[in-house]
Order: C-alpha cells, then structure tokens, then sequence
C-alpha cells in the first residue's frame, strides 16, 4: 500500500502541475499575435527572470521539490489509508505535517490562486508576458520534483531532507 501511495503522490503532483502549464499556455501562445515594443521585450525578460527565480528555483527547486520527495518516501514507508488516497495532498504538505508546514502550504496555495485571479485580468500582450514567466518556473518546478523523487528513491545514499511530519 505504500509504494501505491507513494506513486499516487507523485503522478497525482505531476498532473496537477501539469494542467497548470497547460491553462496558462493558451495566453502565452497568443503573443504570436502581437507586435512587440521594446517595453514588451523588456517584460518578457523580466518575467523569465523572475518567475525562473523565484517561483523555479527558490520556490521548486530549494523547498518544495526535496520535501515534496521526502513526503512521498515518508508516505511509502508510513501508509494509511487516508494519506494513500489523498497521496497528491499529504505529499504537498496540506495534512499530517507539522503546523508551520502546514500553514505555509495553505498560505501558498491562497496566495497562488489570487494571483491566477488577478494576472487573468491583466489584458494582453501582459498577461501572455507573465505567463510565459509562470510556464518557465512551473516547467522547472515540475522537473525538479521528478528529478528530486528520483534522488529519493533510487539513489544508493539516504535521503535526509526531512518530511516535516509531526512525528519526524
């Protein structure tokens, strides 16, 4: 039931930020339509940038991916039925973790969801700027949680990144 879970976790995370890259490709696709003015390139890059940044590598990359890897280990070793079926949720964090982490997952996510919110208002060519920024830092966030899994469940070495369970 463990490894079951534990692969649950991680397909279920992959096709969630998979339909992530997928929503905000449409209005990043649409940029073909435009011409571009020096302060449109200016943003494109900016964008990059910072999405790469901090969304890619500060958030993915640093944090989220190495846990998220840690909880599917933890998982696969600790199953319960509820963290079996709610595998993509336990492994992001949203329960049986300590209370800041806890905390953080659901600021996150709240804060992810007013920012979808508010960048669909924006009108194009900025909208499609920004999320050429967001496919950028979501398409490296997803690989670094495949390459982190990898690490965790292959790799010869333990895996000592910490799960932030309650009990861990």
């Amino acid at each position: 039931m463990g490894n079951i879970g534990a692969i649950w976790g991680m397909v279920g995370l992959s096709m969630i930020l998979i339909r992530g890259l997928f929503s905000v490709l449409p209005p990043a696709l649409a940029l073909q339509d435009y011409s571009f003015t020096a302060i449109h390139w200016v943003g494109l890059v900016i964008s990059l940038i910072f999405m790469g940044y901090s969304e890619g590598y500060k958030g993915f990359q640093l944090k989220f991916s190495p846990r998220v890897a840690a909880r599917a280990l933890y998982l696969r070793a600790n199953p319960t039925p509820a963290r079996v079926i709610f595998a993509p949720l336990f492994c992001m964090g949203f329960f049986h973790a300590t209370r800041k982490r806890k905390i953080i997952a659901y600021a996150v996510t709240t804060m992810v969801v007013l920012l979808i919110v508010g960048v669909r208002q924006l009108p194009q060519p900025w909208r499609g700027i920004v999320d050429v920024g967001v496919l950028f830092g979501l398409g490296w966030g997803l690989i670094s949680v495949w390459i982190y899994s990898a690490k965790a469940f292959f790799s010869k070495t333990e895996y000592t990144i910490s799960p932030e369970t309650p009990d861990v």
